[in-house]
């Protein structure tokens, strides 16, 4: 799809997959191994197999096969280190470090996987993550898709309030959004934030509300993720059935206020 304007916003970056191969090491990096929410899947660096552009399309896949944890340490308690082997691969790509944005609108077209245990998101979070943690550091989730939940798409932000965990989410209920390509996109400037899936606003969060000892993420820059996550705390129980699952992203773009 050609790059397109929108009446009042300036592109400011963007990524339309437009050769094959590997992913544009100006713009991307990868997370590497078990790095979150006891999540089943081991994510991969540079490999094809996971991640890959084909045909003007970005491709992440999630697979079901066995992979060494370079970080297996017998007997200890951490999830990250305590299987030899991951029973899944799959992908998790952001712009930390090469690219990050303060305001703008985020779109993204893109083909959702589906069945049981499948967790994509499109999300953004604090640059000072390294400096402050996390929540403080702010999240937002401009697309999150659970397998259990067919029927639905959810958009949450994350934020430190009272020194702890604080959500707002939505969701909209769209019946069989993985069947087709949809817009998901966030709308985000000083004092709040939207979220559309195609041309609907269905989530809406005032930025004041994140406010805590006088600092707000949400009034600093934020780098962006997109992953394709397999089980774990919230993706839950995993039909092995199913894979291998392709999270398609037709593109990203970033705009701001011309």
């Amino acid at each position: 799809m050609a790059k397109k304007d929108i009446p009042g916003w300036k592109l400011v970056w963007a990524d339309e997959f437009d050769r094959d191969g590997f992913l544009d090491s100006s713009k991307w990096t990868y997370e590497v191994g078990f790095v979150r929410n006891k999540e089943e899947q081991y994510y991969t660096e540079a490999r094809l197999e996971n991640a890959r552009v084909e045909n003007s399309m970005l491709i992440l896949e999630g697979r079901k096969e066995k992979f060494l944890n370079p970080k297996f340490n017998t007997g200890s308690d951490k999830w990250f280190e305590n299987r030899e082997y991951a029973e899944y691969t799959s992908a998790s790509i952001t712009t930390q470090g090469k690219f990050a944005v303060k305001y703008g609108r985020i779109e993204l077209r893109a083909k959702l996987p589906h069945g049981t245990g499948i967790w994509p998101a499109i999300w953004m979070l604090g640059t000072n993550i390294t400096e402050i943690g996390w929540p403080r550091c702010g999240e937002i989730d401009i697309m999150e898709f659970v397998g259990f939940e067919p029927n639905s798409v959810h958009a949450t932000i994350h934020y430190s309030k009272d020194g702890k965990h604080a959500q707002n989410g939505k969701k909209i209920i769209t019946e069989r959004p993985y069947d087709d390509f949809h817009i998901y996109a966030v709308e985000w400037d000083s004092q709040k934030m939207d979220f559309f899936f195609d041309n609907k606003i269905y989530q809406s969060f005032v930025n004041d509300d994140a406010v805590e000892n006088g600092y707000n993420p949400f009034r600093d820059p934020h780098y962006l993720l997109l992953n394709l996550a397999i089980g774990g705390s919230w993706g839950g129980k995993v039909d092995p059935s199913i894979f291998p699952q392709k999270f398609l992203i037709d593109y990203v773009r970033v705009y701001q206020k011309a």
